[in-house]
């Protein structure tokens, strides 16, 4: 299953809870939220100008996004922090990426170069959370 498809199942699953009023937001959540989907908007732009950029830029951006999520992760708990930490664990990927070549034909730390095609999934997985984060901001 792809990164996508993981954040979109997390994405509706949140949004059912809140529907449903499971997940009952406090405004400790939506200050969060607001932060984290500001933060998750100026790591990964549109997607016109992420796809211009170099591999390496485009994954130092998803970097960002994963660091991004685990700033608002370590600020809240409870269901708010549950879904962050399900958002990180679907994004871990990124960090076994590489964008550059191993020097010499040398290890790596088991790390691999993505299609493009996953920079795309990944950084459209990022803007979904970043909508699903301010929705849950203004909710």
């Amino acid at each position: 299953m792809d990164i996508r498809t993981v954040i979109d199942g997390l994405v509706a699953e949140a949004e059912g809870q809140i529907r449903d009023q499971v997940w009952v937001l406090t405004q400790a959540d939506r200050t969060v939220a607001t932060k984290a989907a500001a933060d998750l908007e100026a790591a990964v732009g549109a997607p016109q100008s992420q796809q211009a950029l170099p591999d390496v830029e485009r994954l130092a951006h998803l970097r960002e996004a994963l660091a991004a999520i685990a700033i608002a992760l370590a600020h809240v708990h409870g269901r708010l922090a549950w879904f962050l930490g399900a958002a990180a664990t679907a994004l871990t990927p990124v960090l076994h990426w590489r964008a550059l070549p191993a020097p010499d034909g040398g290890p790596t730390f088991g790390t691999v170069t993505p299609a493009p095609k996953q920079y795309t999934e990944a950084e459209d997985a990022v803007r979904r959370l970043q909508r699903a984060l301010a929705g849950i901001a203004t909710a």
